[in-house]
């Protein structure tokens, strides 16, 4: 039922923009036949707006990889800098949430781990919707923020980093085998925010898988025995892009994060003082409206991302 979904999605998207430039030629000969200029002008603005929704239509149908299709798990993590970096994850982490909200996609924090006085050390958060792991995975990497510290008595400017790493979902149909001697447990008291919802058990957990040093962690749930699943079900994710990056030669993305969380190895800066900017390292993709972008808009930065990664153009018929 997902697949007939997601077919009938992509006909009728493919219908939708037949129409709309059969309708809107007509419109802008009729236009220029009566002299209305006005006419003319919105039928060209029309086509503009189609000519962008068939350009990421042209790459979305290119995210054929075996996980492309998948939800995916983000994890986030404050670079040094403290106080400041902390609040730069929390950025981060409402600009993913708010970029899954506007494709209807549904997120659920799976771990979080919040800062002394503001923002948070690390979080973990599972975006469920039609190929969010293949939009996702180009954000792997570290993140550069550039502002007046609202956190500095004295207004200086500050340079913050933080990291990224995406990973896949991944379903029944990808076998996974796990040695239980492999496997470190540790439970712990998750933290909340008091009251009624406090949690006064040890039911939080986190696993390390020892092999290979990979650490997950989850508190979401009350139960123990649920946490730990889905503990198991983001150790199998972890393990699986493992494998996907040895076989990808484009896995530079991914591994981004595991490298030090600072200058050299950032993606994209975001640069809030002394002008506004925010730029991809990767493609050359600017945007002079940061708070457009740290409010979701990322759609062009991934776009141009994804063509780069699969040698597509994103000038779909820039001439016409």
């Amino acid at each position: 039922m997902r697949e007939r979904d997601e077919l009938d999605v992509a006909v009728k998207t493919v219908h939708e923009l037949e129409a709309g430039i059969r309708d809107n030629s007509e419109l802008i000969e009729l236009g220029e036949a009566e002299g209305d200029e006005e006419i003319v002008r919105d039928a060209e603005n029309a086509l503009i707006e189609l000519m962008q929704t068939a350009r990421r239509t042209q790459i979305e149908t290119l995210l054929s990889g075996e996980v492309d299709g998948n939800d995916c798990y983000v994890e986030i993590h404050s670079g040094a800098g403290g106080t400041e970096s902390q609040d730069w994850a929390n950025m981060l982490l409402r600009m993913y949430t708010r970029w899954a909200e506007r494709r209807k996609m549904k997120v659920e924090t799976i771990e979080m781990h919040d800062g002394e006085e503001a923002g948070i050390k690390s979080a973990t958060i599972m975006i469920k919707g039609h190929n969010a792991y293949g939009w996702m995975k180009t954000e792997s990497g570290v993140h550069r923020l550039v502002r007046i510290s609202p956190y500095d008595s004295a207004a200086r400017r500050h340079t913050s980093f933080s990291s990224v790493w995406v990973y896949p979902v991944v379903d029944d149909n990808i076998d996974i085998e796990i040695r239980e001697a492999d496997l470190k447990v540790d439970t712990y008291r998750a933290s909340g925010a008091g009251g009624q919802h406090v949690n006064t058990t040890d039911s939080a957990i986190r696993i390390t898988h020892v092999p290979t040093g990979i650490i997950v962690a989850c508190q979401q749930e009350r139960s123990q025995h649920k946490n730990r699943a889905t503990a198991m079900n983001m150790l199998k994710a972890r393990l699986y892009e493992m494998e996907l990056q040895k076989r990808e030669e484009a896995a530079n993305a991914q591994a981004a994060s595991k490298t030090d969380i600072g200058w050299g190895h950032q993606i994209r800066s975001y640069v809030l003082q002394p002008y506004q900017m925010v730029k991809d390292l990767r493609t050359g993709v600017e945007s002079g409206q940061p708070s457009v972008v740290l409010d979701g808009g990322l759609d062009e930065f991934m776009e141009a991302a994804l063509a780069q990664r699969v040698g597509v153009a994103t000038d779909v018929a820039a001439e016409d």
